[in-house]
């Protein structure tokens, strides 16, 4: 089974989890041993990348370690053209369609084309809409953020990128962001959406994990929580309010 087909799989039965690892912030060997604390938890898949930092050798490194101790499908989030992971299971093969800069829309996609085709990881095709505050991530790609109360902004996004083709949609508030993408906005583009629905950026707490599942989301992904509390009984409850 493919990782589209894996994620496909469960679309309109459940929400999964997806837990989201930075190269840059910690050795391959640490990642891993969080990897299996998430894995304990309930997640689903690990994700690798981050916006700063990240190289083909630490991101290749680290696939390697996570497939090894977890077992788990391993998904890089990639940064750009600079490096690319050939040993992870499959790449979000995204846009960044409200970048500004169209390095980030869809020259960086071009540059790398040849050189993903050559390595023959799986691509999965995805919409990357930046919502307010954005981040890091919004930062360096020149986003053009969707407000927070800009619903029918982010209901044009995301049905355009579905619309292109795209396999996937994801709502990014940003690694680390004090607020998550509104409840109410993800609600309104799951209505107008058929492919699946991943939200990340700001979910912290079980509370914020279960608005973003009641509302629709398919994909809940946490990151710099994952990072900054490694607790296992944290990481449960939080993934638990997404699966349950």
């Amino acid at each position: 089974m493919t990782v589209k087909d894996f994620i496909y799989s469960n679309h309109g039965k459940g929400t999964l989890h997806m837990s989201l690892l930075d190269p840059d912030k910690q050795s391959p060997k640490e990642a891993a041993e969080l990897a299996q604390l998430c894995k304990d938890a309930g997640t689903d898949a690990i994700m690798i990348g981050g916006s700063t930092g990240i190289t083909s050798e630490n991101l290749d490194e680290t696939a390697v370690a996570i497939k090894e101790k977890t077992g788990l499908p391993v998904i890089y989030f990639p940064a750009g053209p600079h490096a690319l992971a050939s040993k992870a299971d499959a790449m979000f093969y995204m846009s960044l369609v409200n970048s500004t800069d169209l390095k980030w829309v869809i020259r960086s996609q071009a540059k790398a084309s040849l050189y993903v085709k050559k390595i023959g990881i799986e691509t999965i095709s995805m919409g990357y809409i930046i919502i307010e505050p954005g981040m890091k991530v919004g930062e360096v790609g020149k986003a053009d953020a969707v407000k927070r109360d800009d619903i029918t902004g982010a209901m044009s996004y995301a049905l355009g990128c579905e619309m292109m083709g795209m396999s996937l949609v994801y709502l990014e508030a940003g690694s680390g962001a004090d607020k998550p993408v509104p409840p109410e906005m993800i609600s309104a583009v799951k209505e107008v959406l058929s492919v699946p629905l991943i939200i990340g950026g700001g979910i912290r707490t079980p509370g914020a994990a279960k608005a973003a599942k009641d509302a629709g989301a398919d994909v809940i992904v946490t990151g710099t929580f994952v990072e900054e509390h490694p607790d296992p009984a944290i990481l449960k409850a939080v993934i638990d309010a997404v699966k349950n």
